[in-house]
């Protein structure tokens, strides 16, 4: 009979996000786990099998988050440009400094490297520019697939944001985002 989790997995997981977002993903091993979660690291090991099956598994906690996050901002935000507009502005916020976007950018590696992880980011990019979609669809002269394209342009400012991060990263993003909804009303 199986010993009970003192910890579940969602709390451990919650850990290796924390622990990745802070350190970069190469802090992710089952020792500096155990020092952040309380764990032993047999037991993490136990669990996870490997450090590749660790960091997969954080990883889609962090997707499972995502997912949700964003179907939240889009069941709350108005069906309307400026809903987009207010929606991938939100989602910017999690990026935070500068630090933590570079970081983030590491660990986007590990998500592109890794054939199920990537899977959840198309199934992601999907899902947001069907959101965004339908925040057009009573325009008519909104072009074929602006969802997409405004995700594209959203994901855009963000990089470009990194390389002169003087202002706040949703001011930014709000601002470059007005602007291309202007560009495609004109």
């Amino acid at each position: 009979m199986p010993r009970p989790k003192t910890q579940s997995d969602e709390k451990v997981l919650a850990a290796a996000h924390r622990l990745i977002h802070q350190e970069g993903p190469e802090a992710l091993t089952f020792a500096r786990l155990a020092q952040a979660c309380g764990l032993a690291p047999a037991t993490l090991v136990q669990r996870f099998k490997t450090k590749a099956g660790l960091m997969q598994a954080t990883l889609l906690y962090a997707w499972d988050g995502l997912d949700a996050k964003t179907a939240q901002l889009a069941a709350s935000m108005p069906r309307t440009p400026q809903g987009a507009v207010r929606l991938l502005t939100a989602l910017s916020g999690d990026y935070g400094g500068i630090e933590s976007y570079a970081e983030g950018l590491l660990i986007l590696r590990e998500d592109l490297r890794d054939p199920v992880l990537r899977a959840r980011g198309t199934a992601w990019r999907r899902a947001l520019s069907e959101a965004l979609d339908r925040c057009f669809s009573g325009i008519p002269s909104a072009p074929k697939d602006v969802g997409l394209l405004m995700a594209t342009h959203w994901q855009g400012s963000l990089l470009w944001w990194g390389f002169e991060p003087e202002e706040d990263v949703a001011r930014f993003v709000e601002k470059s985002l007005k602007r291309f909804v202007a560009a495609i009303s004109a």
